[in-house]
């Protein structure tokens, strides 16, 4: 069989490298190298020629196969190559050109509130103190002198997750409730005195325009030989003024029940409610802001620390519901839709951060 594979591959090589883009060359490939290509029909001859003459025409069209398989990859490297520079010189981006202001991020209400009141409570003199979301029953109930009928353990009101260890449902793992189980936390582990902050996620089923299955909370926990209900006002008092941004505003405290605090009590804060508006301070309506009360005896026993000898008190707020109260959020739900509309006119300047020295929301200010 008389077949000039010089020739052959002369002819084939010049047509890979007039290929002029990688699909034109994924073609010429499964015209010469496919099922049905030029070469794999020749090598289905092989079989019909005499011993010689099939060595010797093998031998060619393994060396032809071979130097179009190189040609193949040298054009398709450079054909990529050249489809990269041509896309990296159509998307160039001059770099010194000014951001446009509407490219601009915003930092969430959420996050805006939290460093406030890190702020401010930092400078009272409180550590941040962080715990897991997901948590055992002890930490996030017993320990909390929470008993095993309180109705914020039923199903309905909680989501509990399975022990793989064990068919106990007392052993099973709840997401977290609250941020109270890192007061217990950090009773556990921390030295006395204990002067601390616990912001985190909490997590609870439910969901209305006021309640999200996810929500932000953050818990506060003095502990010393000689803590009153007195500093928790006077704490509790200057953290308000500070939040609000204001120079006085009226507070009042109603006997309330917390199963990890007695006594405890419901901060109220002063406002004036209108159809259209609540303004906070001076006014003729209260408006419930907070839980607070000594820490229980039972708690601090659970903590592994002495009643007899020391004392602490504790408080809780919800951080969704201040930045609401703050900065005429109506809806919760909104919190968490992703809408870049909604955070465009309620957000905040990412470098503007919260701080007592150089002020709170006025530093930057709220994006609308």
């Amino acid at each position: 069989m008389d077949i000039n594979t010089e020739n052959l591959k002369a002819e084939m090589v010049a047509e890979i490298n007039q290929a002029a883009d990688i699909k034109a060359l994924e073609e010429l490939r499964v015209a010469i190298l496919g099922k049905k290509g030029k070469i794999t029909e020749m090598m289905k001859t092989l079989g019909s020629l005499p011993q010689e003459e099939k060595i010797a025409l093998g031998k060619n069209l393994n060396i032809l196969k071979t130097e179009v398989e190189k040609a193949l990859n040298a054009q398709k490297s450079a054909l990529e190559t050249k489809e990269l520079n041509a896309r990296l010189a159509s998307e160039t981006i001059d770099v010194t050109l000014p951001v446009r202001p509407e490219q601009q991020g915003r930092l969430h209400p959420i996050s805006q509130i939290y460093e406030e009141v890190v702020a401010i409570f930092g400078q009272m003199g409180f550590e941040v103190a962080e715990g897991p979301d997901i948590e055992d029953q002890f930490h996030n109930f017993n320990a909390l002198n929470m008993p095993a009928n309180h109705p914020a353990r039923q199903m309905q009101d909680t989501f509990y997750i399975p022990n793989p260890d064990s068919t106990d449902f007392d052993d099973s793992f709840v997401v977290r409730t609250h941020t109270s189980p890192v007061q217990i936390r950090t009773m556990e582990k921390n030295k006395l005195p204990i002067r601390v902050v616990a912001p985190g996620r909490t997590y609870r089923s439910d969901y209305d325009a006021t309640h999200t299955p996810m929500f932000h909370q953050i818990e506060g926990l003095v502990i010393d030989t000689d803590t009153t209900m007195a500093h928790l006002k006077g704490c509790l008092y200057d953290f308000i003024k500070a939040f609000f941004e204001v120079d006085e505003i009226p507070v009042r405290y109603r006997p309330s029940f917390f199963p990890f605090t007695e006594p405890s009590a419901e901060m109220d804060i002063g406002c004036l409610k209108t159809k259209n508006e609540l303004k906070v301070g001076a006014g003729t309506d209260w408006l419930e802001v907070l839980g607070c009360g000594m820490v229980h005896p039972n708690v601090l026993r659970a903590g592994g620390i002495d009643p007899d000898k020391y004392q602490g008190f504790a408080f809780g707020l919800g951080l969704d519901r201040l930045a609401m109260l703050k900065y005429g959020i109506p809806d919760l739900r909104t919190f968490f839709e992703s809408d870049v509309r909604w955070l465009k006119h309620y957000g905040f300047v990412p470098l503007d951060m919260a701080s007592m020295t150089g002020g709170l929301s006025n530093n930057g200010g709220a994006a609308r």
